[in-house]
């Protein structure tokens, strides 16, 4: 009779604490996604518009694929690039 399992009988809990058990998780859950990808996100995202917003005639770029040049003239969104310096 002892080797078998006993049947196991589950404890009443608290409705409190597995409610704020419930919300923690996901409110844990969400910080830590906040601080790791959202928040360095919009600080890259800020600092690039705002080294974007700066840009003028006459500075000198480089692209990602390692092409250097110089701003020859901004239309609207767009600008005119000298490679050949």
């Amino acid at each position: 009779m002892f080797l078998f399992i006993q049947a196991a009988h589950a404890a009443e809990t608290a409705g409190a604490a597995s409610l704020f058990g419930q919300i923690l998780l996901p409110v844990a859950f969400f910080a830590i996604f906040y601080f790791l990808v959202i928040r360095p996100q919009s600080k890259r995202t800020k600092e690039h518009r705002a080294m974007v917003s700066a840009l003028t005639v006459g500075s000198e770029i480089i692209f990602a694929g390692g092409l250097m040049g110089r701003i020859k003239a901004i239309e609207g969104d767009y600008a005119v690039v000298s490679l050949n310096n």
